[in-house]
């Protein structure tokens, strides 16, 4: 009879032993399987990271360079004039250049100033420290209105709206097509309090130069997160006058030297892996003395980091569960082989070759494999999204309290812009939640499931057999 046989015989006679290594073999494999699922599905959360996370570059004004003017000026003057920091506003031809660059995909323009309401109410905080209520609220002593005015290329592109902190309601957000127009995007309890709808008209003075009424012409209602006005400072007017406008609007308020320049233009790099190249062929088109780029790739940089510690994670469970694995599968087979020295006494007796009995054993572990991985296979994915989920809740939790902390060390962005303001966007906290693992079972990963399967088994059998098939037939009968 030869070996192959042997083992069906052997497999099916013993069925209760056969049972036990099919359910020991199955754990051991479903652990093993959704480690390499998880590494998978995190090399592919990786990949995928650098297409659809993204990085900026923020072109500003350069406010180190700015600053030490500054300081240069009060030196050789009295100590009765105070210096001020002048900043050069961005120029769009520049901007328009670096935007023609390989990898810049969509950019957007920032302008804000502020106006003061004529023709309305302004919405007032709770601590009566913003904006006042009556008609034109309150008028400011200074160039600061009473209601702000964020001027973008369109509102799609602002942190804001992409991240779904603030959300059109009614009609529709600022586009390239509001260029040199009058159109304006208000928020929904400034509507509300002042009974203004799409398509409603009001005025507002500008508070510097020749402080002309400008009417604007409602387009959309947006309704803003509701933790917008926790961050108010207490001088601050209540988010609810914010405004969006196109920011050719802006700089028409701001006076006739800011026509065709930004406060700040943000670029967005299509590919993470190619925005230091980026930043310095951009840097190339630019006066430097006046103007500073800056990179923000850290929503690439925090997917990535927080992918490789699961990554991580996983290829450790696979090698200590594998460990596990043939220490525990070669003891069980130890104690199976030991039950089996009379019969192995009989074979060798027999005349039959030492490698054709281990090659019994083998193929009888074999078969129970073949049945492990299906349960396995059947088990291992529901594992991996458990085991999965819990990984990327806590990385996505260590990683929030991190930025948390390096951003209260940072004090912002660089340029002045907020991380949530009307800058570039800045997808940080958003990414690290989108990086869920998509956990799929393949043929690729069952063979390799099977491979380690084998492996062990194999490992299991040399460790269990060793010690017997080297006596001699007669000392096995005999003992």
């Amino acid at each position: 009879m030869n070996f192959i046989k042997r083992a069906g015989l052997n497999v099916w006679a013993k069925k209760g032993r056969s049972l036990l290594l099919i359910l020991v073999s199955a754990a051991i494999l479903m652990f093993v399987l959704a480690g390499l699922l998880i590494r998978s599905a995190a090399v592919k959360a990786t990949n995928q990271a650098k297409a659809d996370v993204g990085a900026t570059l923020t072109l500003s004004a350069n406010r180190q360079a700015a600053f030490k003017k500054m300081s240069q000026s009060s030196s050789s003057t009295t100590k009765r004039s105070r210096p001020k920091l002048t900043l050069t506003p961005v120029k769009l031809s520049d901007a328009t250049q670096i935007a023609k660059l390989s990898h810049v995909g969509s950019y957007n323009v920032t302008s804000s100033t502020s106006v003061n309401a004529k023709s309305y109410d302004t919405v007032s905080t709770s601590t009566g420290m913003g904006s006042g209520g009556g008609p034109g609220g309150m008028k400011s002593a200074t160039s600061s209105g009473d209601t702000q005015i964020n001027g973008v290329s369109a509102t799609s592109l602002t942190s804001d709206f992409s991240d779904q902190k603030s959300k059109i309601v009614k009609g529709r957000g600022i586009t390239s097509t509001d260029r040199n127009t009058n159109h304006v995007v208000i928020e929904k309890e400034l509507a509300s309090q002042n009974d203004l709808s799409v398509g409603d008209t009001l005025t507002v003075k500008e508070t510097s130069g020749s402080k002309d009424t400008v009417k604007l012409k409602v387009v959309g209602i947006y309704r803003a997160s509701s933790s917008s006005s926790s961050s108010a400072g207490p001088m601050s007017t209540d988010p609810s006058n914010t405004m969006y406008t196109s920011y050719t609007l802006a700089n028409t308020f701001k006076g006739s030297k800011y026509a065709n320049t930004a406060d700040s233009v943000t670029f967005n790099v299509t590919a993470p892996s190619q925005v230091s190249g980026v930043k310095k062929s951009g840097k190339a088109l630019i006066n430097t003395s006046k103007y500073t780029l800056s990179t923000d790739d850290a929503s690439y940089q925090t997917v990535k980091s927080s992918m490789a510690s699961v990554e991580s994670f996983a290829n450790k469970i696979v090698w200590l569960v594998a460990i596990a694995g043939t220490i525990i599968l070669a003891l069980i087979v130890i104690l199976m082989i030991r039950e089996r020295r009379f019969e192995i006494g009989v074979l060798l007796s027999l005349g039959e070759a030492r490698w054709k009995i281990v090659a019994q054993f083998l193929t009888e572990m074999i078969m129970v494999l073949v049945v492990a991985l299906v349960i396995a296979g059947a088990g291992g994915k529901l594992v991996g999204n458990q085991l999965g989920a819990q990984l990327t809740k806590q990385t996505a939790q260590t990683t929030q309290v991190t930025q948390m902390q390096s951003g209260g060390q940072n004090g912002g962005q660089p340029g002045g812009q907020s991380a949530g303001g009307h800058g570039g966007p800045d997808r940080r906290t958003q990414s690290t939640q989108q990086a869920k693992l998509a956990i799929t079972v393949s043929a690729v990963d069952l063979a390799e499931l099977g491979g380690f399967g084998l492996a062990i088994m194999f490992l299991s059998i040399m460790l269990a057999s060793g010690g017997i098939l080297r006596l001699q037939p007669k000392k096995v009968l005999i003992e």
